[in-house]
């Protein structure tokens, strides 16, 4: 009789864990410019387009090293080749084992050129615009989408009278779809185009836009695209880090007020949180 109860409160306890780690939050934290933290419910970690070191990080202010207090990240997804995309990638892979998620040119370049560590990328997450993969172990799945732009990376090794640009695969966005949890959409520095409605079919949760100009959307651009995703949230990027860029989301999102869109203009450091799919802050 001892035993059985002891097997029923055993088997109640497992319940009651497994009902917390489902119900566990999803975060998203903004760390300026295009990077990107996401926390999954079971505590994966992937990093989107991981410049930590731009001049928007508050951890980056004050000689202060943003990667000194990283000690955990799962994965690194990277949309395109361009420096302030590929950031502080091979740093944060040295020091974590994250395994890289980009396209194959970028990828093997990154591992030639700037040291990606290669036994850190590889079939299962190396992809190609179309494709889908499911990470984190079974927790996400990832889709590349397309993303009108460029992709080329800064060649360290370049000799005199060799190009100083390397190839970096085509440029990319991410719909990143979490168990549990959001499905988030990153959108690179794409420019707007008409196809960006089939992005919404993913049933976009979040969205994250470029909106800073010159070298991707314009903000009016930008609310086109976000109308088009279709997106519950929206959230501005890429802004504000440079002079050539937009200075700030206020345009963009009245615009997006105009237009009936729900945006989140965040503060780099800060974070949203999900319980399921529903923002909760």
């Amino acid at each position: 009789m001892k035993k059985s109860f002891i097997r029923i409160a055993a088997a109640l306890l497992l319940l009651t864990l497994g009902g917390a780690a489902w119900s566990a939050d999803t975060t998203l934290t903004w760390h300026g410019h295009a990077a990107f933290e996401i926390v999954t419910p079971k505590g994966k970690v992937l990093m989107i387009d991981p410049w930590l070191k731009n001049p928007m990080n508050p951890k980056a202010k004050d000689g202060k090293d943003p990667l000194a207090a990283i000690t955990k990240v799962d994965y690194i997804l990277i949309t395109h080749g361009h420096f302030d995309h590929v950031g502080d990638a091979v740093e944060i892979a040295k020091k974590t084992g994250a395994r890289l998620v980009t396209n194959p040119a970028l990828g093997k370049n990154m591992e030639k050129l700037l040291g990606y560590p290669k036994q850190q990328m590889g079939y299962d997450t190396l992809m190609e615009m179309g494709g889908e993969i499911t990470i984190a172990d079974g927790e996400v799945i990832v889709d590349m989408v397309p993303a009108v732009h460029s992709s080329g990376m800064g060649n360290p090794l370049a000799g005199e009278k060799e190009p100083e640009v390397a190839y970096g695969g085509n440029p990319a966005g991410f719909v990143i779809k979490i168990k549990n949890g959001p499905t988030i959409y990153h959108s690179g520095d794409t420019a707007y185009f008409n196809d960006m409605t089939l992005i919404g079919e993913h049933k976009i949760d979040v969205a994250l836009i470029n909106i800073g100009g010159h070298f991707g959307m314009e903000p009016a651009m930008a609310a086109r695209a976000a109308k088009a995703v279709h997106a519950k949230v929206v959230v501005p990027q890429h802004y504000g880090t440079f002079p050539v860029l937009t200075p700030d989301a206020k345009g963009f999102a009245e615009k997006l007020r105009k237009m009936v869109i729900r945006c989140r203009v965040m503060k780099p450091g800060t974070s949203l949180t999900f319980k399921g799919k529903k923002l909760v802050n």
